[in-house]
């Protein structure tokens, strides 16, 4: 008959603060927190969807408590690794910011991953109370704060309008009668010629509203011979 011989155990101290100090109860709640708000970048095709949101929210709230471990007992600040995640945040959410024309797109994006970070600290910290509401929180203003700008017509969002016309002069003339009555800028996009027709392809920021009251005066006017209106809107 084999013999077994009782052999003891050794955790490290990052071993015991997982099993005894609730740490993986910390880090599910993290990743359950990122996943909900990474659902709402998914589902609107973000770049920063589920997956990165969720991990992004796991990994400070793990870096929120080994910051406390790798300090030891003998040091008086526990929070060292934990202050350099808003600056390695700030370079992430960096990356997500573009410059496009004569807008900028992904700023939401970046205080998302931003919140997110915040989020996973404090499931981190174990303040599962305050992840859970900050968690609602950004996904109310996601989901539902954009619906009502754009229903208000608070929102600018950009379009593409080409215009085509059998006289180039005219065409423009045309044009910058309606942006003067506006007070708008007109932003060249595009300008060619197929065959004798004339094609100007320029962009308008406005409101939904106004967009409507630019695309009915554009269509009336007799220089044009078609109009056609594109959304170049691309949201956070």
């Amino acid at each position: 008959m084999p013999t077994f011989v009782n052999l003891p155990i050794h955790f490290s101290t990052i071993e015991q603060v997982v099993f005894l100090q609730g740490t993986t109860t910390r880090l599910l709640m993290a990743c359950a927190m990122g996943g909900a708000i990474g659902m709402e970048r998914e589902w609107r095709h973000k770049a920063s969807g589920l997956r990165t949101n969720m991990l992004l929210c796991m990994g400070c709230a793990l870096f929120t408590v080994l910051s406390g471990v790798l300090a030891g007992p003998e040091t008086a600040d526990k929070s060292r690794v934990a202050s350099n995640i808003v600056q390695g945040i700030g370079f992430l959410g960096a990356g997500l910011i573009l410059h496009t024309r004569n807008r900028v797109l992904g700023l939401t994006s970046a205080a998302t991953i931003f919140v997110v970070a915040a989020v996973g600290m404090a499931c981190g910290s174990g303040l599962y109370v305050e992840a859970a509401i900050s968690t609602a929180i950004v996904f109310f203003a996601l989901r539902f704060i954009g619906l009502m700008e754009a229903r208000s017509g608070w929102k600018h969002y950009p379009m593409l309008y080409e215009v085509r016309g059998s006289d180039q002069k005219t065409l423009f003339e045309s044009v910058l009668a309606v942006l003067d009555r506006e007070r708008l800028r007109l932003n060249i996009v595009e300008r060619d010629t197929v065959g004798e027709l004339q094609r100007v392809t320029f962009t308008l920021s406005a409101s939904r509203a106004r967009h409507e009251r630019l695309l009915a005066e554009l269509v009336a006017s007799a220089a044009m011979d078609r109009v056609v209106s594109y959304s170049d809107e691309e949201e956070d």
